[in-house]
């Protein structure tokens, strides 16, 4: 096994901040139960926002460039599901894109969220502890 990849390792991964009509956007994959941000993995030799750029033309086939990418933080907690793990993700507002949001690579549902997350919507620990709460009080979102 690759041990980048290995079930024991930290997990590193680019998220993209969307927000529209003050409200975030977040996505659920086929097989996962929680909603999280648009992003993933970087690819090896992938920068966070090389591999934000690429994610978000995957998910929502929509096409951001580097530049459009304002740095919003770097944020740590232990994995939904895996909690000996530790995610590490670096955040970024899309200040800027082209196309029109659909649903790409592996998403079933979007959502819009302000920060009152609906009943019975799980929402990944980092967003919904450290993000959601940030951007309200930057009053970004409702």
């Amino acid at each position: 096994m690759d041990p980048v990849n290995s079930p024991n390792r930290d997990i590193h991964k680019s998220a993209g901040i969307i927000i529209k009509d003050r409200k975030l956007l977040v996505e659920k994959d086929f097989d996962k139960e929680f909603f999280i941000a648009p992003g993933g993995k970087p690819d090896p030799g992938e920068t966070p926002r090389q591999a934000l750029v690429r994610e978000l033309q995957e998910e929502f086939h929509i096409t951001v460039r580097e530049s459009d990418l304002a740095d919003f933080g770097v944020f740590h907690a232990p994995a939904s599901g895996q909690e000996h793990r530790t995610v590490h993700m670096t955040v970024f507002i899309v200040q800027k894109y082209v196309g029109q949001i659909a649903h790409g690579h592996k998403v079933e549902q979007l959502l819009w969220l302000t920060s009152q997350i609906p009943a019975g919507v799980k929402i990944g620990s980092i967003f919904a502890h450290e993000v959601l709460p940030r951007l309200k009080q930057l009053n970004l979102i409702d």
